[in-house]
């Protein structure tokens, strides 16, 4: 049975329109704080795309208004499901700017598991997008993304093994500092800007780390705005799949 859903998010960004909408409606922008990989066609009709492990999503753009609102429509199944997106854009003084985020749709049979993820996880992109916007402005993101299977192991285990490996106190807090050593890489050094039971964030220098764990499975979506990142993706798997090994 579908079930019809919709959520609502408010925030105050450190930037301009112009800024924001660069973020939120281009694919450098969105490759720069969401997920996956992304392309849109900047014009009201075309199609915006995510690739995220080799799985490609398309949705029509429904609205175009640069600086103003930007609008993304998946087809509908079968069953009747599909996704919207829609973000509003408002100025304010002193070079701020108010971001509104319309997520709605229908959803499958297990509608409740499927809207309990999404409701948690707009606060956290929605940090993130502050982040990128507030200390990487006017840079573009590389995205990283990796992911292990981690079977019968409880969830607590998968997350000792992260904060192990990212020198990381228990339990881990917004602001405590963090090291980690991937091979073939320049080592993490950053601070903590996000944590909770499903996952903690790290910001350094030239880069946003974020490391999510659900019951069976461990993933990173990484966003790097260095100058050397050939070969980043392999090295950060290498390092996931030997946190598990």
């Amino acid at each position: 049975m579908t079930h019809p859903f919709e959520i609502e998010q408010e925030t105050t960004l450190p930037a301009s329109p112009e800024e924001v909408w660069n973020a939120i409606a281009t694919g450098p922008g969105i490759d720069s704080w969401f997920m996956g990989r992304n392309e849109v066609e900047p014009r009201e009709g075309g199609i915006a795309a995510m690739d995220t492990g080799g799985h490609r999503e398309e949705a029509a753009v429904t609205a175009y208004e640069p600086g103003k609102c930007f609008a993304t429509r998946t087809a509908t199944a079968e069953d009747g499901r599909f996704m919207a997106f829609e973000y509003l854009i408002e100025g304010r003084g002193g070079g701020s700017t108010v971001l509104r985020v319309v997520h709605s749709g229908v959803l499958g049979d297990d509608w409740q598991d499927e809207y309990d993820a999404l409701r948690r996880g707009w606060p956290f992109h929605l940090h993130t997008l502050r982040e990128y916007l507030a200390h990487f402005p006017g840079r573009t993101g590389l995205p990283v993304f990796a992911m292990a299977k981690t079977g019968e192991r409880p969830t607590q285990e998968v997350r000792a093994a992260l904060t192990r490996a990212l020198s990381l106190p228990s339990p881990v807090a917004v602001g405590a500092p963090a090291h980690a050593e991937p091979a073939d890489l320049p080592p993490l050094d950053g601070e903590v800007t996000w944590s909770d039971d499903e996952r903690i964030e790290v910001r350094t220098a030239d880069g946003i780390y974020t490391f999510h764990h659900f019951p069976g499975v461990v993933l990173m979506f990484h966003h790097l705005f260095g100058p050397d990142t050939d070969g980043a993706e392999a090295a950060w798997r290498q390092w996931l799949t030997g946190l598990l090994a």
